[in-house]
C-alpha cells in the first residue's frame, strides 16, 4: 500500500541535505530546533526523511541555515519509477551527511601542502580496496 502523504527518495534527499547544510555551519539539532519551534526529535525525522517537510516549514529551514530554498532541489530528477537518480554529487552529500564524512573533510581541507594532500588520498583509496577485497573474499 502505497500513501501518498508518507516520505519518499525525494524526502530523504532534501532531509540529507538539510542534515548537510547543518554539520556544514556547525549548529546542532537543538539549535535548528529551537529556531523552527519544533522538538530537536522532530528535526532528527526531517533529517532521516521519515517525516515529509511542508513547503513553510522548508522556507523556515532555509532561513535557519541560510540557504536558499532552491538548493535543497539541485540534481533531483525524479524518474519514471517515482524514486531519485543518484548523481557522483549525490554520493559526496550523503557522506558529507555523516559525522565522519564531515569531520574528514574538514581536516583534509586544512592540510595545505600539495603532496601530502594526496598521500592522504592514496591512502584512503588503498583502504577501500582492501576493505572491497575483504568483502570478495
Amino acid at each position: 500500500m502505497n500513501d501518498e502523504r508518507s516520505a519518499n527518495a525525494v524526502d530523504r534527499k532534501i532531509g540529507q541535505r538539510v542534515r548537510t547544510r547543518r554539520l556544514e555551519i556547525g549548529m546542532s539539532q537543538e539549535r535548528l530546533a529551537e529556531l523552527l519551534g519544533v522538538t530537536f526529535q522532530q528535526v532528527q525525522k526531517y533529517e532521516k526523511g521519515v517525516n515529509r517537510i511542508a513547503a513553510s516549514r522548508l522556507h523556515d529551514i532555509s532561513n535557519a541555515l541560510d540557504m536558499a530554498p532552491a538548493r535543497f532541489f539541485e540534481g533531483l530528477t525524479v524518474g519514471r519509477a517515482a524514486g531519485v537518480a543518484e548523481s557522483g554529487q549525490d554520493y559526496v552529500e550523503d557522506v558529507l551527511a555523516t559525522p565522519e564524512g564531515s569531520q574528514l573533510m574538514s581536516l583534509f581541507a586544512s592540510i595545505k601542502n600539495v603532496k601530502v594532500r594526496r598521500r592522504v588520498i592514496e591512502l584512503v583509496k588503498a583502504l577501500a580496496e582492501e576493505e572491497a577485497e575483504g568483502k570478495r573474499g
